[in-house]
Order: C-alpha cells, then sequence, then structure tokens
C-alpha cells in the first residue's frame, strides 16, 4: 500500500472516530491527513519533510478557522440543568389519565400523549382522571385531587 493511501486511510478513520468522541479534533486532524494523502497520490508532494508540513498546516488551521463555526454540528444542543427541571415543574397541576390500575400505589398514567410511570398514595383504577402533583426523576406523583 503506498504512503498516500496510508494518509488518506488514516485521515478516513480520524473522521470517523470524530462519532464516537466529541472533541472535535480528530475531523481537522483527519482533514489533515487525507489532503496530504490525495496530495501525494497526485504527485504533488513526496518527500516525507512536506508530507508533515502540509499535514501539520491543514490540521491547524482547518481547526482554527473552522472548528469554532462547526462546533455545533458535532456536539449539538444543551440546555441548561436548571431549564430542564423548571420546564418539567410547569407539568405539576396537569391532568392525566390512568393508564393501568395501581397496585401498591405503582401505576401508568399518560401526561400529554406521553406514559410515565407514576406513583400514588390514592386508589385509582385504569381510565380515571387524576392530577400531577410533583415529579421524582422519572416518575411522577399523582392524586385524585388538583394541587
Amino acid at each position: 500500500m503506498s504512503t498516500g493511501l496510508i494518509w488518506i486511510v488514516v485521515g478516513i478513520l480520524l473522521i470517523v472516530s470524530e462519532l464516537l468522541a466529541t472533541s472535535i479534533v480528530a475531523v481537522f486532524i483527519g482533514v489533515g491527513a487525507l489532503v496530504t494523502g490525495i496530495l501525494m497520490q497526485l504527485g504533488i508532494i513526496e518527500s516525507s519533510a512536506a508530507q508533515y508540513i502540509v499535514f501539520g498546516c491543514v490540521s491547524l488551521g482547518s481547526l482554527l478557522l473552522v472548528r469554532k463555526r462547526c462546533k455545533t454540528w458535532f456536539v449539538g444542543f444543551t440546555t441548561d440543568k436548571t431549564s430542564k427541571q423548571q420546564e418539567f415543574q410547569q407539568s405539576i397541576g396537569d391532568r392525566v389519565v390512568v393508564k393501568t390500575t395501581f397496585n401498591q400505589g405503582h401505576g401508568r398514567v399518560v401526561l400529554n400523549g406521553v406514559q410515565w410511570d407514576a406513583r400514588s398514595t390514592d386508589e385509582l383504577n385504569a381510565g380515571d382522571v387524576a392530577w400531577v402533583i410533583k415529579n421524582d426523576g422519572i416518575t411522577i406523583v399523582v392524586g385524585r385531587n388538583k394541587p
């Protein structure tokens, strides 16, 4: 296998590795390796020194110039944890429909079209209407009376 193809394979592996590690650095190192490999395959560069110079310059240049702009594509959207908690607290007082009869204080309810694990001190049967009292992680506490 020629040195140019090795650079191309390494570049592709680095870019694919970014799917597992979202540091957003491997992509740019991979781009540097790809460019180096392509230039070698085209016969534009041949010496080891030229390979390393092209690899280093393209990797560093793309990292410095493009990383900040592309970061949101790789990392995605994140929110502040406190805003999620406030959003979930907005469900308190909402009406739910009991999906499964509560057994020993545990059952399932439907809130906004989604089924949730729920707890209640009230006896609730499938089809009953209840109200969200509070949240407890991924379980909601419901009751017969609106809070």
